[in-house]
């Protein structure tokens, strides 16, 4: 029986496959990879947000502690995916997955414990999951509003906003 975990985690692996390849963002290759792992974390965050942690709340009876930390992160990653993928928007991305994904995946991560947490609601919640639709995307596009926006999200999650001016 497939775990919530296992399929997270394995998530988090290809994703971060994806992240690697996009490089520079310089080839066509390379730019594909990253509207690959642009729709995939969409996707990835929007199962986290509207399956797993509004499931465990429900079941817990109040949000996961740690619930606030990754929204915050997850506000962050979303907000670097609007302007053009530059070598410093690439970068403040594995600096936010590098600290978030730990909080997730192993023994006492979020995902442990929603899996505990939804065991009685296992098969509707894989269901679920596995029906997630992908998140619509507009096009990247970069400006001072957007740039201003990504810097306030990376600050409000606690990362360096300077991370996007490389």
């Amino acid at each position: 029986m497939e775990s919530l975990q296992q399929f997270l985690t394995d998530d988090h692996r290809r994703l971060d496959a994806l992240l690697e390849r996009t490089g520079n963002c310089a080839s066509a290759e390379e730019l594909a990879a990253y509207d690959s792992f642009r729709r995939g974390i969409l996707k990835h965050i929007g199962i986290e947000e509207k399956i797993m942690l509004t499931a465990a709340a429900r079941l817990h009876g109040a949000p996961l502690e740690q619930a606030a930390r990754l929204r915050l992160d997850h506000g962050a990653i979303v907000s670097l995916l609007m302007p053009l993928p530059t070598p410093a928007i690439i970068h403040a991305l594995r600096t936010v997955l590098s600290a978030h994904n730990p909080i997730e995946e192993g023994d006492a991560g979020v995902y442990d414990v929603c899996d505990k947490l939804t065991i009685s609601e296992h098969d509707e919640l894989m269901a679920k999951v596995h029906a997630a639709p992908e998140v619509p995307t507009n096009q990247n596009a970069t400006s001072p509003r957007i740039l201003d926006a990504a810097r306030h999200a990376l600050a409000r999650a606690g990362y360096d906003p300077a991370l996007i001016d490389g």
